[in-house]
C-alpha cells in the first residue's frame, strides 16, 4: 500500500491560529478517510527555522501568518524562498510530483519570491466573509469546480496583491483564477485571491480552510471585529455572523478546496507511483 506523507507548515510565528487548527483537521479527515497509509507532520517554519526536506514528503500544505510578506532578513525567509525553488525544479525535471498549496502569508511570500506583481499594504487591516469572483481562467480550475461564481471565503489580511505583472505569469505558466470583488464606488484595483502557480502548486490569498467556529473565534479579537465593521458597516457585519453557517458559503468552500487538492494529489501520487513499477 501506498504511503502519502503530508508536511503541515505553521507560519504564524508563534502565535495562536485558529486557521492552522482547521488545516490539521482537513488534513486528519483526509487520512482517516484515505485507502492509502497517511502520515503528517507538522513544521514550525517561522519561530523555529524548520523547513521540511521536499524529498520526505509529497504533500505540502503552507498555512496563513500574522506581518510583513517581505523580507525582513530572518533565517526562515530564505530557508523557506529554497523550499519554493526545490518544489518547482523538482516537478520540472522528476515524474513523481510534489504537491504545494500556500494560504494568505504564504501565497504572499510566493507571489513576491516569484516577482509576479505588487504586493503592498492594504489602506486597512481586512476581515471579514467576503465573495471570490472567478476569472475565466478560474471558471475551469478543478478546486473551483463545485462552487458558485462569486463563491464566499474567508478574507483576513493587512496586505494585497495588486498589479499583477502578466508577462511575467506567461513566462513562468502561472494563471490569476480568482479577484476580489468589483467596487465601482471605490478607486482601487481589485487584489488578486488566487492564483494556478503551476499543475501542482496552488495558491490563495483567502482562508480555504476557515469554518465559522473558527470565524467566530477570531471576531473574538476587537480588532477582528472592528476591521469586518469598517470594510463592510454594521448591517452588514450583522448579516454575515447571521449567515455564518449557511450551507452556501464558506461551509462549502472549506469543504471543497483543500478537500479537492488533498484528493486530486493523492490520486495523482497513486497513479505516478503505479506507473513506475
Amino acid at each position: 500500500m501506498k504511503n502519502i506523507r503530508i508536511a503541515l507548515m505553521d507560519m504564524n510565528n508563534n502565535q495562536v491560529n485558529q486557521g492552522f487548527k482547521n488545516i490539521g483537521e482537513i488534513a486528519e479527515a483526509f487520512r482517516k478517510n484515505a485507502e492509502e497509509n497517511v502520515s503528517i507532520r507538522t513544521f514550525d517554519v517561522r519561530y523555529r527555522n524548520e523547513v521540511p526536506d521536499i524529498q520526505d514528503f509529497d504533500i505540502f500544505i503552507s498555512s496563513g501568518g500574522p506581518g510583513n510578506p517581505h523580507r525582513e532578513g530572518h533565517e526562515w525567509e530564505e530557508k523557506f524562498a529554497d523550499f519554493l525553488n526545490a518544489v518547482l525544479e523538482h516537478n520540472q525535471y522528476n515524474d513523481c510530483k510534489k504537491y504545494l498549496f500556500l494560504i494568505c502569508h504564504s501565497f504572499q511570500l510566493a507571489s513576491i519570491h516569484w516577482k509576479l506583481g505588487n504586493i503592498c499594504r492594504r489602506k486597512s487591516y481586512s476581515f471579514g466573509v467576503m465573495p471570490v469572483h472567478k476569472t475565466e481562467g478560474g471558471k475551469q480550475e478543478f478546486l473551483f469546480k463545485n462552487l458558485p461564481d462569486p463563491f464566499y471565503a474567508v478574507d483576513s489580511r493587512a496586505f494585497q496583491f495588486i498589479q499583477p505583472d502578466y508577462r511575467r505569469f506567461e513566462e513562468l505558466g502561472m494563471k490569476i483564477v480568482a479577484i476580489e470583488k468589483a467596487r465601482p464606488h471605490i478607486n482601487l484595483e481589485r487584489a488578486v485571491m488566487a492564483i494556478r502557480f503551476s499543475e501542482e502548486i496552488f495558491g490563495t490569498q483567502f482562508h480555504p480552510e476557515a469554518n465559522p467556529e473558527g470565524m467566530i473565534e477570531n471576531l473574538k479579537d476587537i480588532r477582528n471585529k472592528e476591521a469586518m465593521i469598517e470594510n463592510f458597516g454594521m448591517e452588514k457585519y450583522l448579516e454575515t455572523m447571521d449567515r455564518m453557517d449557511d450551507e452556501d458559503k464558506i461551509i462549502l468552500t472549506q469543504a471543497q478546496i483543500l478537500p479537492r487538492f488533498l484528493d486530486l494529489a493523492r490520486r495523482r501520487i497513486v497513479q505516478q507511483t503505479e506507473a513506475t513499477v
